[in-house]
Protein backbone atom coordinates (compact mmCIF):
# COMPACT_ATOMS: atom_id res chain seq x y z
CA UNK A 1 0.00 0.00 0.00
CA UNK A 2 0.89 3.53 -0.74
CA UNK A 3 0.13 6.75 0.60
CA UNK A 4 1.11 10.45 -1.24
CA UNK A 5 1.78 12.92 1.03
CA UNK A 6 2.78 16.82 0.60
CA UNK A 7 6.26 16.61 2.16
CA UNK A 8 8.02 19.88 2.90
CA UNK A 9 11.37 20.31 2.40
CA UNK A 10 12.97 22.70 4.63
CA UNK A 11 15.98 24.55 3.30
CA UNK A 12 16.25 27.37 5.96
CA UNK A 13 14.25 28.77 9.06
CA UNK A 14 12.25 30.67 6.42
CA UNK A 15 12.34 28.69 2.74
CA UNK A 16 10.93 25.61 2.46
CA UNK A 17 9.31 23.66 -0.64
CA UNK A 18 7.33 21.15 -1.34
CA UNK A 19 8.07 17.19 -2.61
CA UNK A 20 6.10 14.74 -3.98
CA UNK A 21 6.94 12.20 -1.89
CA UNK A 22 4.93 8.99 -0.40
CA UNK A 23 4.64 5.86 2.49
CA UNK A 24 4.96 2.75 1.18
CA UNK A 25 3.98 -0.36 3.30
CA UNK A 26 4.52 -4.29 2.63
CA UNK A 27 2.56 -6.42 4.93
CA UNK A 28 5.57 -9.11 3.96
CA UNK A 29 8.17 -6.87 5.27
CA UNK A 30 5.30 -5.80 8.70
CA UNK A 31 7.98 -3.48 10.46
CA UNK A 32 9.19 -1.49 7.39
CA UNK A 33 7.94 1.53 6.39
CA UNK A 34 9.24 2.89 3.01
CA UNK A 35 9.41 6.55 2.60
CA UNK A 36 10.24 7.39 -1.11
CA UNK A 37 10.97 11.03 -1.56
CA UNK A 38 11.14 12.62 -5.55
CA UNK A 39 13.95 15.35 -5.50
CA UNK A 40 13.17 18.46 -6.99
CA UNK A 41 15.97 17.99 -9.80
CA UNK A 42 13.83 15.19 -11.14
CA UNK A 43 16.88 12.64 -10.61
CA UNK A 44 14.92 9.52 -10.01
CA UNK A 45 14.28 8.73 -6.18
CA UNK A 46 15.47 8.73 -2.91
CA UNK A 47 14.52 5.63 -0.88
CA UNK A 48 14.98 5.21 3.03
CA UNK A 49 13.40 2.34 5.40
CA UNK A 50 11.79 3.70 8.35
CA UNK A 51 10.53 1.47 11.75
CA UNK A 52 6.60 1.53 11.38
CA UNK A 53 6.79 1.89 15.09
CA UNK A 54 9.04 4.45 15.29
CA UNK A 55 7.34 6.66 12.39
CA UNK A 56 4.17 6.11 15.21
CA UNK A 57 5.86 7.00 17.86
CA UNK A 58 7.59 10.06 16.13
CA UNK A 59 3.41 11.34 16.14
CA UNK A 60 3.79 12.05 20.17
CA UNK A 61 7.20 12.14 20.67
CA UNK A 62 10.66 12.58 19.65
CA UNK A 63 12.37 9.24 18.82
CA UNK A 64 15.30 7.92 16.42
CA UNK A 65 19.29 8.34 16.29
CA UNK A 66 21.90 8.34 13.98
CA UNK A 67 20.81 8.34 10.78
CA UNK A 68 16.85 9.03 11.28
CA UNK A 69 15.57 11.42 13.83
CA UNK A 70 11.74 12.67 14.35
CA UNK A 71 9.73 14.48 16.77
CA UNK A 72 5.85 16.07 16.28
CA UNK A 73 5.75 19.76 16.46
CA UNK A 74 3.30 22.46 15.19
CA UNK A 75 3.87 25.03 12.16
CA UNK A 76 1.68 27.70 11.11
CA UNK A 77 -0.99 26.05 13.06
CA UNK A 78 -0.78 22.44 11.13
CA UNK A 79 0.90 19.68 13.00
CA UNK A 80 3.36 18.16 11.32
CA UNK A 81 6.22 15.01 11.68
CA UNK A 82 9.74 16.73 11.34
CA UNK A 83 11.77 14.22 9.81
CA UNK A 84 15.93 15.07 9.80
CA UNK A 85 17.75 12.30 7.16
CA UNK A 86 21.45 11.89 7.45
CA UNK A 87 24.19 10.31 5.70
CA UNK A 88 27.25 10.77 4.41
CA UNK A 89 26.34 12.90 1.10
CA UNK A 90 24.24 15.21 3.61
CA UNK A 91 21.30 15.95 5.32
CA UNK A 92 18.01 16.58 5.44
CA UNK A 93 14.91 18.01 7.19
CA UNK A 94 11.27 17.16 6.30
CA UNK A 95 8.13 17.92 7.48
CA UNK A 96 5.05 15.47 6.80
CA UNK A 97 1.85 16.48 7.73
CA UNK A 98 0.85 14.61 10.87
CA UNK A 99 -3.02 13.51 9.73
CA UNK A 100 -1.35 12.17 6.94
CA UNK A 101 1.08 9.66 8.66
CA UNK A 102 -1.71 9.23 11.29
CA UNK A 103 -4.04 7.96 7.90
CA UNK A 104 -1.28 6.18 6.83
CA UNK A 105 -0.74 4.18 9.80
CA UNK A 106 -4.09 3.25 10.39
CA UNK A 107 -3.88 1.60 6.73
CA UNK A 108 -0.83 -0.08 8.31
CA UNK A 109 -2.26 -1.58 11.17
CA UNK A 110 -5.31 -2.61 9.58
CA UNK A 111 -3.00 -4.93 7.03
CA UNK A 112 -1.01 -6.09 10.09
CA UNK A 113 -2.10 -5.32 13.41
CA UNK A 114 0.61 -4.24 16.09
CA UNK A 115 1.87 -7.38 18.13
CA UNK A 116 1.31 -9.86 14.96
CA UNK A 117 4.59 -8.82 12.88
CA UNK A 118 6.58 -12.06 13.32
CA UNK A 119 3.76 -14.20 12.47
CA UNK A 120 4.00 -12.52 8.59
CA UNK A 121 7.32 -14.49 7.83
CA UNK A 122 9.31 -17.82 8.89
CA UNK A 123 11.87 -16.66 10.60
CA UNK A 124 14.19 -19.74 10.22
CA UNK A 125 13.81 -19.56 6.64
CA UNK A 126 14.81 -16.13 6.52
CA UNK A 127 18.15 -17.09 8.67
CA UNK A 128 18.82 -20.08 6.49
CA UNK A 129 18.62 -18.08 3.68
CA UNK A 130 21.03 -15.75 4.76
CA UNK A 131 23.59 -18.22 5.37
CA UNK A 132 22.98 -19.84 2.70
CA UNK A 133 24.36 -16.43 0.66
CA UNK A 134 27.34 -16.42 2.85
Amino acid sequence: MAHELPVRLVLSHDLSVSIPAALQYDADDPYAVRAVFHPLDQSGTVEWFLSRDMLAQALSERTGHGDVRMWPTSDSGRDVVRMVLSSPAGSALLELPAQGVESFLRETRSAVPPGTESSRFDLDAELAQLLAEN
